[in-house]
């Protein structure tokens, strides 16, 4: 039997704190399905629920080994219908949710009970610390149907056929495990039990699958074909404007929303506004013509326009050395977020891209065990910069769930539970020294293994940037229904940021090596930034631009 722990009972844990934002959600302007609660996936209407009972609770295993805890959703309007249960690991607060979906009159047989179900998990003869046995059931789905989550109880006794309902599989599309919440050990087990959080496997602007919020119960190593459960899909007739944010919305988003950034106190290379970089010399250079860049228009209108990265253009700093110097510093009270406004999991999600620019970005450094700073000579400076901090917000209700923050070359996805917040519900962004990546929390990250690798040092300072302010919605116009959005030129110029580097990195690198050889342990680590030679392209290049974040 497991070990009911009755002396932990008591024990609290950030879980049993309900995350709330700092600030009370403002009245959003009107408009049409935004906010309302309830999105019509063509058919089928769904539901968010955050509000839950606790069925079971583990003490160990998972994240930080301070177990998991399993709910059922509570508070369901009337007429709709569980699709699953949730979990989350204990070393958070709490704060989720799970869709629950009601059929309407043209949708007659999309939901139907399950024909029973299947014990996938049991504790009670697992030793770990828990409140009492816990028992997961897969819900076997009539034929034609998809089971999109797991009832979880604490007797053994299989569940209620009236408990859970399954979706016609016209209504589902497939889906991906994403982040462990728990299992017996301390970490992810491919031959043991684990429980994973799932996600619509195909993700972006256009896609039609829709986050449920529940989570995969398996042993042994899931793959996208073994996984017995499926997300939710909207109709392909169902048009996502009618769920997504109105520009009066979206204004109202981003002046709840916008992340404070703030720069390193010792940084020289601070962000400005395109604007900015243009009027202050900035240049275009066409290949063949190296001796005759051109001045380029203070809304970029003179830049060449689609096309592809051919190398044939790239843009640079002024060519004199006085204007060189003083532009690649930026100007950080120029600073403007230049916003894409993205519907995501099939409309239910909006995801405000907000990116900023920087005209240079600074060289590395490195900590090699006990020697805390090395600078890193040249490598990883070059001219253009771009970063962004992602908002996802919920359409059904505008509430501010995950924060994604672009770190070199990848970056994270963080709960709004697990951010700092400032001036309300405004997550705080901290800008690294030189590098510019994003990240959640002031002090070191470090990109390698112990404490040898590449610092990522990030601090409150004086420079600092409210990106709610002097704004641009600057794509995203045509999922804005009646509302003109323009796009500046310089966000469909395709090419390079930035010239080629002119120096050799594995020379400089090797130079390094002899005086510090422990350098040649975080090669593998490096960002692409610090290592590629080519300039860095725009936002609309980015894969991210049409897809999920990650």
């Amino acid at each position: 039997m497991g070990s009911k722990a009755s002396s932990n009972k008591n024990t609290t844990l950030p879980i049993d704190t309900t995350f709330k934002l700092p600030a009370n959600i403002p009245v959003w302007p009107k408009g049409d399905g935004f906010a309302s609660g309830i999105i019509d996936l063509g058919g089928l209407k769904v539901s968010q629920i955050s509000t839950f009972n606790k069925v079971w609770r583990t003490l160990e295993g998972g994240p930080d080994n301070l177990g998991a805890t399993f709910f059922e959703p509570t508070g369901i309007p009337e007429g709709f219908f569980m699709l699953g249960s949730y979990s989350q690991p204990n070393n958070k607060p709490l704060f989720g949710f799970v869709l629950v979906a009601k059929e309407d009159d043209s949708s007659t047989g999309a939901l139907k009970k399950p024909t029973d179900y299947t014990l996938v998990y049991t504790s009670n003869s697992t030793k770990i610390k828990q409140d009492k046995d816990g028992y997961v059931w897969l819900p076997t789905a009539p034929e034609g149907y998809r089971a999109l989550g797991h009832v979880v109880t604490n007797t053994p006794q299989k569940p209620s056929l009236d408990k859970i309902m399954c979706v016609r599989s016209d209504f589902t599309e497939q889906c991906e495990t994403y982040s462990w919440i728990w299992g017996p050990q301390k970490s992810e087990d491919d031959k043991g039990f684990n429980v994973f959080s799932i996600r619509p496997t195909n993700r972006g602007i256009k896609a039609q699958g829709v986050l449920v919020g529940t989570f995969l119960a398996y042993v042994g190593a899931a793959t996208t074909s073994t996984i017995p459960l499926s997300c939710l899909k909207t109709s392909t007739i169902n048009n996502f404007s009618y769920s997504m944010p109105n520009l009066p919305q979206i204004n109202a988003l981003v002046k709840a929303y916008a992340p404070i950034m703030y720069l390193h106190p010792d940084e020289k290379y601070q962000p400005c506004s395109t604007n900015w970089f243009f009027s202050n010399g900035g240049l275009l250079y066409h290949k063949g013509e190296e001796s005759k860049p051109v001045a380029i228009d203070p809304n970029g209108s003179n830049l060449p326009q689609f096309g592809s990265n051919d190398g044939t253009y790239w843009l640079d700093l002024p060519s004199d050395k006085t204007n060189n110097e003083r532009v690649k510093k930026g100007d950080f009270k120029t600073c403007q977020a230049y916003i894409h406004v993205k519907p995501m999991f099939g409309g239910t999600f909006t995801d405000l891209a907000m990116w900023v620019f920087y005209p240079f970005n600074g060289p590395g450094t490195a900590k090699l065990g006990l020697i805390s700073k090395v600078s890193l000579g040249k490598i990883g400076e070059h001219v253009g910069d771009w970063e962004h901090v992602t908002l996802r917000i919920s359409n059904f209700n505008g509430w501010l769930w995950n924060i994604y923050f672009s770190e070199h070359s990848k970056g994270q996805w963080v709960d709004a539970s697990m951010v700092e917040f400032q001036n309300g519900n405004k997550p705080v962004a901290y800008s690294s020294l030189n590098g510019h990546a994003f990240y959640p929390k002031a002090g070191l990250v470090l990109q390698g293994a112990g404490d040898i690798g590449i610092r990522n040092d990030t601090a409150k300072s004086n420079m600092v940037v409210d990106l709610g302010v002097g704004y641009e919605i600057v794509a995203g116009g045509e999922y804005l229904e009646n509302e003109i959005v323009v796009e500046p030129p310089w966000l469909n110029y395709f090419r390079e940021w930035g010239p080629k580097i002119n120096y050799d990195v594995k020379q400089e690198l090797e130079k390094l090596e002899k005086v510090f050889p422990l350098l040649k342990e975080i090669e593998d680590v490096l960002p692409n930034e610090l290592l590629g030679e080519e300039g860095p392209t725009g936002p609309k290049v980015k894969n991210n631009w049409t897809g999920d974040e990650s």
